[in-house]
């Protein structure tokens, strides 16, 4: 018997929605420059070079250790990693959330992102996304058969989303709209009149609004991100996500949660119950850990003065090299604009960050990757320690004048 010409080889044709080709693309120009004998320098993927405290890890270590670990952990994490995550809301933003029902524990909060439309979404809803955003929210809806709908953030705009835009027969059919502040990779910051604003307009249009605050502990100038939850009756139709991997250096760890509304927050709860066992009970414990610590008195400056200084110096050292970069508000990226020459001689985004990684060893990401509207903008990590973020520089600087790209 032979296979029919037309049936699939057990690939899913969703699979190529996903927009992670540019990421793999990145990995291979990766491999080349290493080949080629190369030192890298990889500011492209936001993974913090740090660890997490000692406390954390020693709480981490000392769970590992107990017998009765080892069994399977509910799916929608434990009462007290929850109980202290709502402690948390309350501390930090002044937010109050039933643990029992408007927090569900995440392996990260990618994993709620990734499920969150398979969950409150019917197959062919619509689906409101930033454009430039992080993959992953157009990702999941090309795997739960939702259409998306990029909301372009424009730079004439201050890179905050014109509401208005958005056509009445979009808002008619979404099911929700996600947005990310300060964001990824613009880190643009949203105030509270934007969020009120916000809140009454998903309202009216009777839309689930998805906030991804998984840079809530970077702030710079003075600057502390805010949750959408601070405005009065939000939890009546928002959400918002909230990650251990940035703001405690948690990354590998895989986990974070999602509190809101309890119908959407249920939804998950329920869609989980069915595919995950949730998160290791040790990771919990340190995540616990790391909570205690963040409201405690020996708190520390925690991770947004680390990554502000990185960012003053970086800049800074950019701008002496040729290349005027704006200073990101928050986050650990940098969303940096082509040097105008730039696209006379025929450089886009990709060419660009291919170029400088073969010919530099400094790897970014092109802003393609994030959207249409990242054309033209490349995406750079602050990653690494001062002195090689100043090496870095030191070589983008020789390929910018190497192109004549120099300002």
């Amino acid at each position: 018997m032979t296979l029919k010409a037309s049936k699939n080889r057990w690939r899913a044709d969703k699979l190529s929605s996903l927009g992670s080709s540019i990421f793999q693309e990145v990995a291979g120009w990766k491999a080349e420059a290493a080949a080629g004998g190369l030192d890298l320098i990889d500011l492209g993927i936001g993974s913090p070079d740090r660890g997490p405290s000692s406390e954390i890890r020693r709480v981490l270590s000392a769970a590992v250790l107990k017998e009765d670990s080892y069994s399977y952990p509910s799916s929608e994490g434990g009462l007290a990693f929850r109980s202290k995550a709502a402690d948390w809301m309350n501390y930090r933003f002044g937010v109050e959330v039933d643990p029992e029902k408007e927090i569900l524990t995440l392996m990260g909060s990618q994993d709620g992102l990734a499920h969150l439309a398979l969950a409150v979404c019917n197959p062919g809803d619509v689906a409101i996304v930033p454009d430039p955003g992080y993959p992953i929210y157009s990702g999941a809806l090309a795997i739960a058969g939702v259409k998306p709908w990029p909301l372009p953030l424009k730079a004439e705009n201050g890179f905050l989303p014109d509401l208005s835009s958005i056509p009445e027969e979009v808002l008619e059919r979404a099911a929700f709209i996600l947005l990310n502040f300060p964001g990824n990779p613009v880190s643009v910051r949203a105030d509270y009149a934007f969020f009120e604003h916000l809140i009454g307009f998903a309202r009216r249009w009777n839309l689930l609004v998805v906030h991804d605050l998984a840079y809530s502990e970077m702030g710079f100038d003075g600057y502390r991100p805010i949750s959408i939850l601070q405005v009065p009756d939000a939890r009546e139709t928002a959400v918002e996500f909230h990650s251990f991997s940035k703001s405690f250096n948690m990354a590998g760890c895989r986990i974070g949660f999602l509190a809101g509304n309890a119908e959407a927050v249920g939804a998950l709860r329920s869609l989980k119950g069915n595919i995950d066992y949730g998160v290791f009970e040790p990771v919990q414990e340190a995540a616990v850990a790391a909570l205690e610590q963040a409201m405690g008195a020996d708190a520390g400056e925690g991770v947004g003065p680390l990554y502000e200084r990185r960012r003053d110096a970086f800049i800074g050292a950019l701008r002496r090299e040729g290349w005027d970069v704006p200073k990101p508000a928050a986050t650990m990226f940098v969303w940096a604009p082509l040097p105008a020459a730039a696209a006379a001689g025929g450089l886009d985004s990709r060419r660009f960050a291919r170029e400088l990684l073969l010919e530099t060893g400094v790897a970014v990401i092109p802003g393609d990757a994030f959207g249409a509207e990242g054309r033209g903008f490349v995406r750079i990590a602050l990653v690494e320690e001062a002195e090689r973020l100043a090496e870095a520089a030191r070589r983008i600087g020789r390929f910018l004048r190497a192109k004549g790209l120099a300002e």
